[in-house]
C-alpha cells in the first residue's frame, strides 16, 4: 500500500493548483510524480542500494511530465523530496481521429485532444472505446494519462498451444482485441477473457467472471 501523506511541507503553498508535499526518496514508487528541478517528474523505476561500505542511496529515472524527456538520478537514503499532488479528472476515451485521442469529460461534456506522443504507446495500445482513465493535470495543462492498472481483455488472435511446447517457458504472443500484445500460458485460446497488468504489459490469469 502507498505510504500515508506526511505533513505538508510548511513552505508548500499550492503552486498553480499544484500541491506538493514532503516525502522520503525511501518512500517513493513507480508512478509516484514529485517536484523535481521546478518541473513534475514521474518515477519510472527505482532501486534502493545498500553498498557495502559508505551510504544507502535510491537509484531512480524519472519522466519530466512537461517536456516528455527522461532522467536517470540517485538520491540519498531517507532524502526529502518533494511529492507532487496533481489535480485529477476522470474522463471516456470516445474515439480517435488520426495521431489525436479525444476523451470527454462525462460531467461537463468537454472534449480534450492528445496525441499518441503525449499519452504513449505503451497505454494507447490498450485503449478501447468507452473506457474510463484518470488525467492529471498542472496548470490547466494534461501532463499525464493513468490506465486502470488492471483490466480484462478479450484475445483476438494466438496460436493453439501445442503439447509438450515448452518454449519460452511455456508462454506465446496474444494479441489483444485492442491491439496490444502479452505473452500468454500455452493453455490460452482464442476468445477467451482475460486479466492483465497495464503497467507491466503482463497477463495475470483468466477472468472468470
Amino acid at each position: 500500500a502507498p505510504p500515508a501523506l506526511p505533513a505538508r511541507l510548511p513552505f508548500a503553498a499550492p503552486r498553480r493548483a499544484l500541491t506538493v508535499f514532503a516525502v522520503s526518496s525511501n518512500d517513493i514508487r513507480p508512478g509516484t510524480t514529485i517536484l523535481y528541478d521546478g518541473s513534475v517528474c514521474k518515477v519510472l523505476e527505482f532501486l534502493h542500494v545498500k553498498p557495502g561500505k559508505g551510504a544507502a542511496f535510491v537509484r531512480s529515472k524519472l519522466k519530466n511530465l512537461e517536456s516528455g524527456t527522461t532522467m536517470d538520478k540517485t538520491f540519498r537514503a531517507g532524502e526529502t523530496l518533494e511529492l507532487a499532488v496533481l489535480e485529477k479528472d476522470t474522463m471516456q476515451y470516445t474515439y480517435r481521429e488520426g495521431d489525436e485521442l479525444v476523451f470527454m469529460n462525462m460531467e461537463t461534456y468537454e472534449e480534450e485532444r492528445l496525441t499518441v506522443d503525449t499519452i504513449g504507446q505503451e497505454k494507447v495500445q490498450y485503449m478501447y472505446e468507452s473506457l474510463q482513465v484518470d488525467v492529471l493535470r498542472h496548470n490547466r495543462k494534461i501532463l499525464d494519462v493513468e490506465l486502470p492498472k488492471t483490466m480484462s481483455l478479450t484475445v483476438a488472435q494466438t496460436d493453439p498451444g501445442v503439447k509438450g511446447n515448452t518454449v519460452q517457458g511455456g508462454t506465446k504472443p496474444a494479441t489483444l482485441e485492442t491491439g496490444a500484445t502479452v505473452l500468454v500460458p500455452l493453455f490460452i485460446k482464442e476468445g477467451e477473457k482475460i486479466k492483465v497488468d497495464t503497467i507491466n504489459n503482463k497477463y495475470l490469469g483468466r477472468d472468470n467472471e
